[in-house]
């Protein structure tokens, strides 16, 4: 099994989770939703999810203690990230999306898979989050070539 389609059945099965649980439809994020979209190898190391806002400031504590079933433990509160072996996930707000690449998140497509919905972003959507983040300083000196790696290809595909 590939890294990448390891992730993402890790993804599923946290999807079913936060669906049946938590009644989040979460969004598939970063370089593993970009290959989902794209079907092209961005060698996703991580898993990173958007899910309600609520849910990481008022309900957090209900969102860690579900990754924590799952036999995760949070190793950063700031980040919101999570470990389990060699999985790190890091969740983020899903109403980010319009201020931050005038995303319509409302309006993004529901994907089913093995009984656990979720979204994801289309590459026109990918294109926006990577135009902007190519602005981000941080982003910038963190990540400069892979980042415009997925731009070259993402307008390629536009």
């Amino acid at each position: 099994m590939t890294r990448e389609l390891y992730l993402y059945r890790e993804f599923i099965n946290i999807s079913r989770i936060l669906n049946q649980q938590l009644g989040i439809v979460p969004v598939l994020y970063g370089s593993l939703g970009l290959v989902r979209i794209t079907k092209v190898d961005f060698s996703p190391q991580d898993i990173d999810i958007l899910v309600p806002l609520t849910f990481l400031e008022e309900k957090w504590n209900i969102l860690q203690h579900a990754m924590e079933q799952l036999g995760y433990t949070m190793v950063d509160l700031n980040e919101h990230e999570f470990i389990k072996n060699d999985i790190k996930i890091g969740f983020a707000f899903t109403e980010d999306l319009v201020e931050f690449a005038d995303i319509n998140y409302k309006e993004l497509d529901v994907f089913e898979d093995d009984g656990a919905k979720y979204h994801l972003l289309t590459v026109s959507d990918y294109l926006k989050v990577y135009n902007k983040s190519s602005q981000d300083g941080y982003r910038r000196a963190k990540n400069n070539k892979k980042d415009l790696d997925k731009l070259e290809i993402l307008n390629k595909l536009v």
